[in-house]
């Protein structure tokens, strides 16, 4: 049997495996830390692979920044961390697929890479604007407590690592970039290929994290970058300006066809000439061009019924030439106003269009504000916890673009959770089952915040809590069409790994640590927490149904009708091996002290390649 690892996927020794089978030459050996030989990448080999000519000098085309290789590198460090379930704090826990997991996204994106991998139809995600009093994650890992304690100045009982990124910092956008390349270089690997990923964000990175994202999921992925009006009233900066808008950047995934678009309008549609072809709207019959540049389209146009003359603008002529013009006029598709200093228009006909859809515009005006967003909160709340909220509207206009009705949505700076607002709301209206999965670092309240005040110590309280008002209002309001909408959600916290550590070399043990070594599972997790821990190793999605019963008095879990079967108790015999072999799960784990031996755990092993020799085996 094998051991589980219970670390996340290294993304390096993967990337490397990638490059040798293209390039099986780049691939030679080095030492790690321990000592030891592993493989390693001849980037000047790889690099002059990768070109026709012969490759001198440093000099390229690319965007970089003070930091930017320490962000690569340690978006793709292993961790040994878990996530841990917490019932008490979830909603329906059985029943919902639904997830909102607490801790720093960095390392929570680490964790679901295999679980996730390619299955996430949409991302959204509002990251901090770097305004120079945002807190951002500052992910110096290396350093002990002490030290970064004193160099970052702040961080919280949770070990969770922020800071505030003032203007005056000499690494003021070096910082902010790192931050967010590690975590879109994770997020990338969870969008499906026909996915989604739009990123909120305003002037002072725009620029930064569109140079990031051509690079991340590259120039071709790029789809577009909606402007969102946020705001009506005017609000002076110092330039004298008023910045009333902010962007959505979209990147698709290698096989995205296009957005859905909007429903066209008909309202303006009608046939008072009871033209046979049916109704129809008048559209423009000029074009943005002169008369110099076009002057066989700058013309008299005159009305071969009433002799009526219109003049053309010298500025805008006509679309046609005056041969076109007089065919669409025999065929009755010009139409002529009675006042002459007005131009004729074109008509145009419902059963002519190509398609039943508007092209989703880039302007999102029509869209609701941040006052909008403000009201939601204090619609739930009775107060305002936050000044600059994103309405649902938004969100819910973004999902109808990216998602079918059984997409999984992923936000990994949640906030207050509007997001998995605007799913469960959005299912409500249209019969969806999409599933939302947030993420959100717990961040400390101001201790002088009405959110304080109201009893809430962090942002996930705020954000959970908002999930459960909202939930329960969506289904008061429409209780007909509600009876199965998934308002759930399971809680899961980031912590350091079930496994004990070992910290000690052979000859710094003694006798009175032997009692620490009786069981290489922390005495505080559950039987629940390790089978999320089994989840995570083996790449099993988190929000499947499970059921646990007893086998002889032994506690056996069965997770999503035998995906997985778990038993973690003590000494398990063999007469409950074996019906748990005879259910031939797709896998099976036990804890290694579930055999009273070593004999015992080949025995094991032999059960099961007689009862179930497809079943994969593994101990924790």
């Amino acid at each position: 049997m094998d051991k589980m690892r219970m670390e996340s996927v290294d993304m390096t020794t993967k990337n490397i495996e990638k490059i040798g089978a293209l390039f099986p030459n780049c691939i030679t050996e080095t030492k790690g830390e321990n000592g030891k030989l592993k493989k390693a990448i001849n980037f000047e080999l790889l690099k002059q692979m990768l070109s026709e000519d012969v490759l001198d000098g440093d000099e390229a085309y690319e965007f970089t920044w003070v930091g930017k290789k320490s962000a690569i590198v340690e978006a793709n460090k292993p961790i040994r961390k878990t996530l841990r379930p917490c019932k008490e704090e979830s909603v329906n826990w059985d029943t919902t697929e639904n997830l909102y997991i607490e801790g720093d996204n960095l390392e929570v994106l680490k964790l679901l890479q295999k679980s996730y991998l390619n299955k996430v139809k949409m991302i959204y995600i509002d990251p901090p604007y770097n305004t120079g009093n945002d807190f951002i994650y500052d992910d110096k890992f290396e350093m002990n407590s002490e030290k970064y304690a004193f160099e970052v100045g702040e961080y919280n009982e949770q070990g969770n690592r922020m800071f505030r990124n003032t203007d005056s910092n000499g690494r003021f956008h070096s910082d902010w970039c790192s931050m967010i390349y590690a975590r879109l270089m994770l997020a990338r690997n969870l969008l499906a290929d026909n996915g989604l990923i739009f990123i909120s964000i305003d002037d002072n990175e725009h620029s930064n994290l569109k140079e990031i994202c051509d690079e991340l999921f590259g120039k071709q992925c790029f789809l577009a970058c909606f402007v969102w009006k946020r705001r009506s009233s005017s609000q002076l900066d110092k330039s004298k300006c008023s910045t009333d808008h902010e962007y959505v950047l979209a990147y698709k995934g290698k096989d995205f066809s296009t957005l859905r678009g909007t429903d066209k309008d008909y309202k303006g549609y009608s046939n008072p000439d009871n033209d046979p072809r049916g109704a129809w709207t008048t559209g423009d019959l000029t074009v943005g061009m002169t008369g110099d540049m076009r002057p066989n389209q700058y013309y008299d146009l005159v009305d071969p019924k009433t002799g009526k003359v219109y003049k053309p603008n010298f500025n805008r002529v006509w679309s046609y030439i005056p041969e076109t013009m007089d065919q669409l006029i025999a065929d009755n598709r010009i139409v002529f106003p009675e006042d002459t200093s007005k131009r004729p228009m074109k008509k145009r006909f419902a059963s002519e269009l190509d398609s039943e859809t508007n092209p989703f515009s880039t302007w999102m005006g029509n869209i609701g504000m941040n006052t909008e967003g403000t009201k939601q909160m204090y619609d739930l709340f009775g107060k305002t916890f936050f000044s600059y909220t994103k309405p649902i509207s938004l969100i819910k206009a973004l999902i109808l673009q990216a998602t079918d009705e059984n997409s999984i949505i992923l936000d990994f700076f949640s906030g207050s959770a509007t997001t998995a607002h605007a799913v469960m709301q959005l299912n409500a209206e249209d019969g969806g089952k999409r599933k939302f999965i947030m993420v959100q670092l717990p961040e400390p309240c101001d201790e002088k915040s009405e959110a304080f005040k109201a009893g809430y110590k962090n942002i996930c309280e705020i954000g959970k809590e908002r999930i459960r008002r909202a939930g329960e209002k969506i289904k008061e309001e429409n209780p007909l069409t509600t009876q199965n909408l998934d308002i759930g959600f399971r809680v899961l916290k980031l912590a350091d790994s079930n496994m004990n550590d070992v910290y000690y070399g052979v000859n710094e043990y003694n006798q009175g640590m032997l009692s620490m070594l009786e069981s290489n599972i922390k005495p505080d997790r559950t039987d629940l927490d390790l089978l999320f821990g089994c989840l995570l190793e083996w790449g099993l999605p988190l929000s499947l149904p499970y059921s646990s019963g007893t086998i002889e008095g032994y506690t056996v879990h069965n997770y999503n009708a035998g995906d997985l079967i778990a038993c973690f108790d003590e000494n398990v015999p063999d007469s409950v091996i074996k019906a748990i072999a005879k259910s031939q799960p797709l896998r099976a784990v036990f804890r290694d002290s579930s055999f009273a031996n070593s004999p015992s755990k080949i025995n094991v092993g032999e059960i099961f390649k007689m009862l179930a020799p497809d079943t994969r085996v593994k101990v924790i």
